[in-house]
């Protein structure tokens, strides 16, 4: 079976349910908790690249830490700026194998299965 992971934040209630989702699911992901542990900036590269988005897509443009102009900054400035402040990485994210998914809605994340 694949390894299944969760970038999880337990005060939001989207990536609560996400998680529930899995669970109900029959799956128990390994859940980092990414704003005490934000990945490096390799391994967001990799979620990116994995999720086939852009990078603006994964970035939360509702957060106070986020301005307009950070969108227009290089990729690799932009991946430093969300490992320094993941409050700015949306969430929640789970990863199965080569594949990624946001889950906004929750239920998006199944088609990786």
């Amino acid at each position: 079976m694949t390894e299944i992971t969760i970038y999880h934040n337990p005060h939001c209630s989207k990536s609560r349910q996400t998680l529930n989702l899995l669970r109900e699911q029959g799956f128990e992901p390994t859940i980092v908790l990414y704003l005490e542990t934000p990945p490096a900036v390799d391994t967001l590269r990799n979620i990116v690249r994995m999720l086939g988005a852009p990078l603006k897509d994964v970035v939360r443009t509702k957060e106070t830490a986020f301005h307009r102009e950070m969108l227009e900054w290089s990729e690799d400035k932009l991946l430093a700026e969300m490992v320094k402040n993941p409050i700015l990485i949306e969430r929640p994210i789970v990863v199965a194998g080569d594949k990624a998914r946001i889950g906004r809605p929750p239920e998006s994340v199944l088609d990786i299965f």
